[in-house]
C-alpha cells in the first residue's frame, strides 16, 4: 500500500535525509556543473511546494512543484528511497504533482545518464515529451528536457 502524499517541510529530519541522499545521489551519477536540483534551502522557497511520503517515521519518496507563473510549473526534486523502489512510489509521486499542478504546464529537466532511464520512462508513460532547454538552463549532454501541456488533467494509465 502507498503511503499518503501530503505537503512536506524540508526541515523535517525524515525529509531532510531525503534530501541529501537525492542529493548525493545526482552527485555520484553527474557532473557538478550539470546537477539541477534544489537544496533544502530551495526546496523551502516560497514559490515550491514541497510533498513526501512518509511511512513510519521514514520519507519514502519526494517531489516539488516550483511555480513558474500562473500557467506553468516545474517538477523540481522527485526522488524515491532506495529501499522503497519498487513500490510505484515514483508513479504515486508523479500522479499527485500531475494533480496538484491542475491547469498548468509541467517542465522538467532530468539526467540522460542510464541512473535516469527509469525517471524518463515514468515521465514519458504520463505524457511528456522532451523538449528545447526552458527558463534558465542551457543545452547540456547530460539534461533531457521534458514538458507536458496544460489541460491533460489525469495521468494516462501506463
Amino acid at each position: 500500500m502507498t503511503p499518503p502524499i501530503r505537503r512536506a517541510d524540508p526541515a523535517d529530519p525524515a525529509v531532510a535525509a531525503l534530501i541529501a541522499a537525492h542529493r548525493a545521489h545526482s552527485d555520484a551519477s553527474y557532473p557538478a556543473e550539470s546537477n539541477h536540483n534544489l537544496d533544502a534551502d530551495g526546496l523551502g522557497s516560497p514559490v515550491v511546494t514541497l510533498f513526501a511520503a512518509v511511512e513510519d517515521g521514514a520519507c519514502l519518496a519526494m517531489g516539488a512543484l516550483s511555480a513558474m507563473g500562473p500557467a506553468d510549473a516545474e517538477i523540481k526534486s522527485m526522488h524515491v528511497a532506495e529501499a522503497a523502489r519498487g513500490r510505484g512510489l515514483g508513479r504515486a509521486m508523479l500522479r499527485h504533482l500531475i494533480a496538484a499542478a491542475g491547469d498548468r504546464g509541467l517542465w522538467l529537466e532530468t539526467g540522460s545518464r542510464d541512473a535516469s532511464a527509469a525517471a524518463r520512462a515514468l515521465y514519458r508513460a504520463h505524457g511528456f515529451a522532451e523538449c528545447p532547454p526552458f527558463g534558465s538552463y542551457a543545452a547540456d549532454p547530460e539534461s533531457v528536457f521534458m514538458h507536458r501541456p496544460r489541460g491533460l488533467h489525469t495521468a494516462p494509465d501506463p
